[in-house]
């Protein structure tokens, strides 16, 4: 199956952490939830080997190719600002004090 139509399937599901991840912002260097999270969906996921602690609360997921070559690297922010959140969307910071305003969520 092609790849766009499995982010398809997941599209609801995927805006559903994404919005958890909003309402549950963590400064550098604090994101615990926020790595134990994502090193839960990379192990649901069947990722071959789920790394975390790097840097503190870095987390990566190592998936093996069935055959030897170039590899491919990605890489995601997880942390918010200390900033106040107004933006009255339903699924704002519930943390006073802290949001992701960076676009990276």
């Amino acid at each position: 199956m092609p790849v766009l139509n499995r982010i398809a399937d997941f599209h609801e599901e995927m805006t559903g952490w994404r919005r958890d991840f909003h309402q549950h912002p963590e400064l550098a260097f604090e994101e615990v939830r926020t790595a134990a999270k994502v090193a839960e969906k990379l192990r649901e996921f069947g990722v071959d080997e789920v790394i975390t602690g790097v840097a503190k609360t870095g987390v990566i997921g190592v998936i093996k190719g069935a055959a030897p070559g170039p590899g491919i690297g990605l890489r995601a922010d997880m942390d918010a600002l200390p900033i106040f959140e107004e933006s009255g969307v339903p699924y704002a910071s519930l943390t006073p004090g802290k949001m992701h305003a960076c676009g990276h969520d």
